[in-house]
């Protein structure tokens, strides 16, 4: 103890600073599937780097004093580059603001974002302004970094692979006028890796040919019947049903229900018929990917595709190009083109191509709430920030003063 005093205020406050930033950081990690021994693992790296920062900032610092605004402006540059460093390769902060995830996760959930589950990015971009995405804090449209220096993809190996299920955080892939660690950040449930055969039938998502697993808290759009009188408000608030309402004056609501939600509807004496709503087979919706007439795709009824896969080949014509154009040119960086029927890419003829990354199929857990992949397509791998695992905090703005923060959220796992 008496050493530490010994020291100056800045390396003091470097110290303390460090140990809480690495604390905060890690500490969510260890209710999540990596298990206690990861996160103090990845606790004692970041305390052994902040500490090497220290004594090597220590060290060159002569045996001129520096004076206490000094001090204190040092500790706070050291501060936001550790936090930086932190926020980029280890675990970053993010909020829910959409429905789409409802009801696993929810509008106003806070969450910590792994970047170690699947390894973290080097920036596209590294000259941005600290803790700042794609604007500057307080303005609309100034973009919050330079790109004097552009680096190619590149991950660092991390603890595993995106699974089944995992509900993940990706830049949109169809912001194109980003560059790709500077695109807009979207939250979803993967439900389909590379090589997965995948296909929806009548809002039922199947597998490889089976029936996937479905969260808990998934909710469908719903169209529910009463005999012409109206449901208590008081007991939809109970439910937490607040999606929807009354579409008619003779007692047709439309509701996003979850399956339990749907059981405890059917019990109430007014309720005459709940059915799903549900776009029918084979009825083309041009909004639905790929957007294109030979694949006759709507939100409900989608597929069958296979989800691209790196180093494996796929047959290319014209019937089918329309699935694959987006990835071999925007996302690969090749010139395609269509003429007489052939497929020239970049100039030569092909009847294949061979994929040199992977490919992900996103979808929220909120089905007809939801823009994911059945709109705009597949993610690719260099897209995909990290997992999301922990929920530290929830405000429901709905709710006024202390009844705002859903407590029952707070410290719980993603699942």
């Amino acid at each position: 103890m008496d050493k530490f005093r010994s020291l100056s205020k800045r390396t003091r406050a470097m110290i303390i600073t460090t140990f809480f930033l690495a604390l905060i950081c890690f500490f969510p990690l260890a209710f999540t599937s990596m298990g206690a021994t990861t996160a103090v693992v990845l606790f004692f790296i970041g305390e052994t780097l902040g500490y090497l920062l220290i004594i090597t900032s220590f060290r060159t610092n002569g045996a001129k004093r520096k004076g206490p605004l000094r001090e204190w402006i040092d500790a706070v540059v050291f501060a936001v580059v550790a936090a930086t460093l932190i926020r980029m390769f280890f675990i970053e902060a993010f909020t829910i603001p959409t429905p789409s995830m409802e009801k696993s996760l929810l509008v106003g959930d806070f969450l910590f974002v792994s970047k170690v589950s699947y390894g973290p990015r080097i920036p596209n971009t590294p000259l941005s302004f600290p803790f700042a995405h794609h604007t500057l804090p307080l303005t609309e449209s100034t973009q919050s970094y330079l790109e004097w220096i552009s680096l190619p993809y590149f991950r660092i190996p991390g603890f595993g692979n995106i699974k089944n299920n995992d509900v993940v955080v990706f830049n949109y892939p169809m912001e194109g006028f980003r560059p790709v660690d500077k695109r807009e950040n979207y939250i979803k449930r993967c439900v389909g890796i590379p090589g997965d055969k995948l296909q929806v039938i009548n809002k039922t998502l199947h597998i490889n040919g089976k029936k996937a697993e479905m969260p808990e808290e998934m909710q469908y759009s719903y169209h529910v019947k009463t005999d012409g009188t109206t449901l208590n408000p008081k007991v939809l608030e109970k439910m937490d049903v607040n999606e929807g309402g009354l579409v008619s004056n003779q007692g047709d609501y439309r509701f996003s229900l979850t399956s339990d939600n749907v059981d405890k509807m059917n019990t109430f004496s007014n309720v005459k018929e709940i059915k799903p709503i549900c776009d029918p087979e084979n009825s083309y919706a041009s909004y639905i990917f790929p957007s294109d007439s030979n694949f006759t795709f709507n939100k409900d009824n989608f597929g069958p595709i296979t989800i691209p896969q790196k180093g494996k080949s796929v047959e290319l014509n014209v019937s089918n190009i329309a699935l694959y154009k987006r990835l071999i040119t925007v996302y690969e960086g090749n010139e395609l083109e269509v003429k007489e029927g052939k497929i020239l890419i970049n100039g030569v003829e092909e009847d294949s191509y061979t994929f040199n990354m992977d490919y992900y199929f996103m979808m929220g857990d909120n089905r007809d709430n939801s823009a994911d992949s059945r709109f705009w397509g597949f993610v690719p791998e260099d897209h995909i920030v990290g997992k999301a695992v922990f929920i530290w905090f929830s405000i429901d703005q709905n709710k006024s003063w202390f009844s705002k923060i859903r407590w029952s959220r707070l410290f719980s796992t993603i699942n």
